[in-house]
């Protein structure tokens, strides 16, 4: 059964391959897992909850999220 691409989905329903650990944790086990859809959404898991959900973005949303922490935005949450 096919399942419409969304967030909040079960991770496992992207597939197992394309995962990709850009950030992770200092401890070695807490890693944010991020995987380029082929319609160029951005998807990211945890790592130490594969099947759990996942967050989808457009690539929109993801460009402008990165341009705001290399702006700085973020950093009241450090």
């Amino acid at each position: 059964m096919h399942h419409p691409v969304r967030s909040g989905m079960p991770s496992h329903d992207l597939g197992t391959n394309g995962w990709s650990k850009p950030w992770s944790d200092d401890a070695g086990g807490a890693c944010v897992e991020a995987k380029k859809l082929c319609d160029g959404r951005v998807a990211l898991r945890q790592s130490t909850d594969p099947d759990g959900p996942a967050l989808v973005f457009t690539t929109n949303e993801m460009t402008r999220f990165l341009a705001g922490v290399k702006a700085g935005d973020a950093d009241f949450l450090c």
